[in-house]
């Protein structure tokens, strides 16, 4: 519990007033708006109800040409064509999405992910297996922007590689890769004014484009409904922790209701294996507690191919595809749990530096980027949590950061001590040798320090004050239309002053803290997850930061606060 009174984000207030008057908002969800930067109505139209017809075209994005002459072959001749995806979400959903829309169009698929065990990427071993199926094609879709040796062994054994990925570019001539196109916006000479789409909405693009091609063309008459694919885009988008801005706003929101309808048989058996209950809407929560979990679970402990089979998956196979990837969560809990025990144990001994660098043997190198993910956000800061594989002679880890620190910019400062790196400004993948790690967590700390030198630390601040009287289910579900949620665009916060605790309690392991608070006549439950140890008790004035929700346990809709933090009145 902190000492320090919560802050309110300054707006400008006329502003405030014209949105609510030209738009009949009420005043908090306006505020909102606000501080988000959203002062036109016609912007904020937008932000309320995005739609497709939104979309900006992908002019500019560079090798998508290419990529649509060579599929538009593809599909005319009916050729095999490969279609690989790497072990996480976002790349699964990818290598479905193409699948599903490939064999919609006519080609022959052959779908392929990776295996954790193989190492990331495309492996000339994924080569030798579609040139032995009969490929003469290949898309590869959330990595081989730097899989440069298994690209260039496909063109040798005369496949046409086409690889769509969002991952950082080398500093090189993106003409000299040997892919025959290599769609990604991050290219030096890709002009497509959004640069952060995850690979599957990317691969949403190329089909979107391909479709429209071959409509045009005529080379087929009735090409299949491209809007029945978004909630693959949903998936990979959100699981992938990319910004929730422009494009991939729209295409979530749109994914999101294509999830709510449950129309992929093996994604509804899912759901209901995570006790999701039916007609239930799906919302960004849905994705990254319940599905994200479950479709990564295989790829973190090894094969990701069940979670691709349950996503092609047909009515008659969901129900058993589901079971597998419930079990292989089962799995995937048990060595989360036992890696992250152990890297807080560690964590807590380390020396005090601007980064945190843990390492262990018999730790799954699936799991490592949870542990990261957890420790970042305890310590707040960057996290690398490294799984040491004697036998392979090998050191896989994974990092997150926090704002204003780049972890490709810090890697990129280690690169001698290290085998290969990539990933995000916010999280990322490294390797190295054993003999390595010596040196590595003071080369890390000092990269760290380096990149941090320039951040400005963000304030968290509300964006509004309000009363408990104020909140309402009918201002709870306005501003429940800002969703999705995530990164880029986060949950609005509010804050109430000078609240009562009429009861309050740890509930679950004990992490959690249930309280009931009142203020004058209005009284309202709220939930702390993880905030269990900062109990007040009972009787104690606090001022809440929180965000409002609509929590239908007791059948009837009421507002519940789920606290972000407390602090004394």
């Amino acid at each position: 519990m902190t000492s320090e009174p919560f802050s309110v984000r300054d707006v400008d207030g006329s502003l405030v007033r014209r949105l609510c008057e030209g738009l009949g908002l009420h005043a908090v969800t306006a505020r909102c708006l606000a501080g988000r930067g959203i002062t036109a109505f016609d912007d904020a139209r937008a932000y309320l109800s995005p739609k497709l017809s939104e979309l900006r075209p992908p002019t500019g994005l560079a090798g998508l040409e290419e990529a649509l002459d060579r599929l538009e072959v593809a599909a005319r001749r009916g050729e095999a064509v490969g279609v690989f995806g790497d072990y996480d979400v976002d790349g699964v959903t990818t290598c479905a999405l193409f699948t599903s829309f490939l064999r919609g169009v006519g080609a022959t698929c052959v779908p392929r992910v990776a295996r954790r065990d193989a190492g990331y990427g495309f492996q000339t071993s994924d080569v030798d297996a579609f040139a032995e199926a009969g490929c003469r094609a290949v898309i590869v879709g959330d990595c081989g922007t730097t899989d440069v040796d298994a690209v260039s062994a496909a063109r040798a054994r005369g496949l046409d590689v086409i690889v769509v990925d969002h991952h950082s570019v080398p500093d090189k001539d993106p003409s000299a890769h040997p892919a025959l196109a290599l769609i990604n916006p991050l290219r030096a000479d890709s002009t497509f004014p959004f640069r952060s789409m995850a690979s599957v909405g990317l691969a949403f693009y190329v089909c979107a484009a391909l479709r429209t091609r071959l409509a045009v063309r005529r080379v087929i008459a009735n090409p299949p409904d491209i809007r029945e694919l978004l909630d693959l885009v949903a998936l990979g988008t959100i699981a992938d922790v990319v910004p929730l801005e422009r494009e991939n706003r729209i295409l979530t929101a749109q994914g999101l209701r294509a999830l709510s309808r449950r129309g992929r048989p093996g994604v509804a058996a899912l759901l209901a294996r995570a006790g999701v209950r039916a007609g239930e809407p799906i919302c960004e929560r849905t994705v990254a507690w319940k599905l994200g979990p479950r479709l990564n679970a295989p790829g973190r402990l090894g094969d990701a191919a069940p979670a691709l089979s349950l996503l092609l998956a047909g009515q008659a196979d969901a129900q058993a595809a589901a079971a597998d990837l419930e079990a292989e969560n089962d799995r995937r809990r048990s060595a989360q749990d036992r890696v992250l025990s152990e890297a807080r144990a560690q964590a807590a001994a380390a020396p005090a530096q601007s980064a945190l660098v843990v390492a262990g043997e018999g730790w799954p190198s699936g799991v490592v980027g949870i542990a990261a993910a957890k420790l970042c956000e305890e310590y707040g800061k960057p996290a690398f949590v490294l799984a040491i594989d004697r036998e392979r002679g090998e050191v896989r880890g994974s990092a997150r950061s926090v704002p204003g620190v780049d972890l490709v910019r810090v890697l990129s400062r280690c690169q001698d001590l290290l085998s290969r790196y990539g990933g995000h400004e916010g999280a990322a993948g490294l390797s190295a040798r054993p003999a390595q790690l010596g040196a590595l967590p003071d080369a890390l700390a000092r990269a760290v320090s380096a990149e941090g030198k320039g951040a400005v630390a963000q304030e968290r601040a509300a964006d509004a004050e309000v009363s408990l009287g104020e909140l309402s289910t009918e201002l709870a579900g306005e501003l429940g239309v800002l969703a999705p949620f995530g990164r880029g665009n986060q949950e609005p916060e509010l804050v109430s002053r000078k609240l009562r605790v009429r009861r309050s309690r740890r509930v679950g392991d004990g992490s959690h803290l249930k309280l009931e608070l009142e203020s004058h006549a209005a009284s309202l439950s709220a939930i702390g997850f993880g905030l269990g140890d900062q109990d007040p008790g009972e009787g104690a004035e606090i001022d809440a930061l929180y965000a409002p929700s609509i929590s239908t346990f007791s059948g009837t809709p009421k507002v519940e606060l789920v606290l972000r933090d407390l602090a004394r009145s």
